[in-house]
C-alpha cells in the first residue's frame, strides 16, 4: 500500500508539535520518512545507486574528494580518523567540551599506540600566537557546547603557519559553514547540518590514511571495503533530504538571523564567531511547556545555547516564530 504525501505531511506536522532547540537532530522532515525502506549493502543495486548519489553530494558539500561511511555517531568518526590519519606532533585548538574530547582520544592513542609523539593545546583566542611547527592541527570549527564558531579560513592560516595537516571535527559546521575544503580530513554526522536522521557518520578526506591500525573495527579500510553493516536507512533518508538541502539551510538562516535581531544585547560573541547552527546567549532559557526541548550543554555555562534547526521542516515558510516558546530567566 502506497502512503500518500498528504499522510506523511500530516504525520510530520503532528510529530513536530514537539519543538526542539537542539543542535541535531532537529525537526522531523517529510524527506526523512520518504527515504526509508528495506536496504542492504550487498547485491542491492537500488541501494548502491542511492549511496552513490549521497556520497557524490557529500563530496560536493565538504569539498573533499573521498568519503567513508560509518554506522555510528560523529565521535566514532573522530576516533577512527585520529587513529588512521594523525601522527607525530599534534596541536589541538581548545574551544570547549568537544575539543577536549579530541584531546582525550589523542592522549589515549599516545599512551597505547605510540604514533602520537607530542600533544600541545592552545585556546582559540590565541591561535595567532602559535610559532612552533606541527604535523597536525585538530580543531572543532563549531563548538556547540558554547555556541562558538572559528572561521575555517583562520584555521587554514594556522595550518599553513605550522606547516601541518588540518583535521576538523566538522559535526557542527558541515553543510552550514564555508571552508571545509581546506582540511585534509573532516569528520561529521548525519543529523546536524545535513538534516538527516541519527545513525550515520562520515570521514571526508583528501590524503590517504597511512597509519597501520590493528583493530578490525577502527581500521577505516574495514568500512571503505564494506566488511560490516552500514548505515543503510540513514543513507536512504539522506538521499531525499539532500535534494532539498538548500531549502533547509535557508530555514536555519532565517531562524538564526531572527534570533540575533531579537537578542542583540544578550549575545556572547561577535558576528564573526556566530555559527548558523546555534547561538550562545547570556540569557538562561526555560521551556514553557513539556513539548519544548531546550539544549542542555555538556559544558557548564552561565546562559543558554539556543539551536536553530527547529523549523527546518517548514523550508521557505520558516520565520523563526518558534522562538516565542522560549522563556527567559526573568520571565519564569
Amino acid at each position: 500500500m502506497k502512503i500518500s504525501n498528504k499522510t506523511i505531511k500530516n504525520f510530520v506536522l503532528e510529530k513536530n508539535k514537539k519543538i526542539v532547540f537542539t543542535p541535531g537532530p532537529g525537526s522531523l522532515l517529510e524527506e526523512n520518512i520518504n527515504g526509508l525502506g528495506p536496504f542492504f549493502g550487498r547485491g542491492d543495486s537500488h541501494y548502491k545507486k542511492i549511496e552513490s548519489e549521497v556520497v557524490k553530494n557529500l563530496k560536493k558539500i565538504s569539498g573533499l574528494k573521498n568519503i567513508a561511511c560509518f554506522q555510528g555517531s560523529g565521535s566514532l568518526a573522530i576516533e577512527i580518523a585520529l587513529q588512521n590519519f594523525v601522527k607525530g606532533k599534534v596541536l589541538v585548538v581548545k574551544t570547549g567540551y568537544y575539543s577536549d574530547r579530541v584531546n582525550k582520544i589523542l592522549n589515549f592513542l599516545k599512551s597505547n599506540f605510540k604514533k602520537i609523539k607530542q600533544i600541545d593545546s592552545i585556546t582559540w583566542e590565541k591561535i595567532e600566537n602559535v610559532k612552533n611547527k606541527y604535523d597536525w592541527v585538530c580543531a572543532s570549527p563549531v563548538e556547540t557546547s558554547i555556541g562558538l564558531k572559528i572561521p575555517i579560513r583562520k584555521l587554514n592560516l594556522l595550518k599553513k603557519k605550522c606547516s601541518a595537516n588540518l583535521m576538523l571535527d566538522a559535526t557542527g559546521s558541515i553543510g552550514l559553514e564555508e571552508g571545509h575544503q581546506y582540511a585534509e580530513v573532516a569528520t561529521f554526522s548525519s543529523c546536524k547540518g545535513l538534516f538527516g536522521l541519527t545513525g550515520a557518520s562520515f570521514i571526508a578526506y583528501k590524503i590517504k590514511p597511512k597509519n597501520k591500525v590493528k583493530s578490525f573495527y577502527m581500521d577505516i579500510n574495514t568500512h571503505i571495503k564494506k566488511k560490516l553493516t552500514g548505515p543503510y536507512h540513514t543513507i536512504g533518508s539522506l538521499y531525499h533530504v539532500l535534494k532539498s538541502y538548500n531549502k533547509f539551510k535557508e530555514a536555519v538562516k532565517k531562524n538564526k538571523f531572527k534570533f540575533l535581531k531579537d537578542n542583540k544585547k544578550y549575545l556572547v560573541y561577535p558576528l564573526e564567531n556566530q555559527p548558523l547552527l546555534c547561538t550562545y546567549s547570556k540569557n538562561k532559557y526555560f521551556n514553557k511547556k513539556q513539548n519544548i526541548i531546550i539544549y542542555e550543554s555538556r559544558k557548564k555555562i552561565e546562559g543558554s545555547v539556543v539551536s536553530h534547526l527547529g523549523e527546518t521542516y517548514l523550508k521557505k515558510n520558516a520565520k523563526g516564530l518558534i522562538q516565542k516558546n522560549l522563556l527567559k530567566r526573568n520571565e519564569k
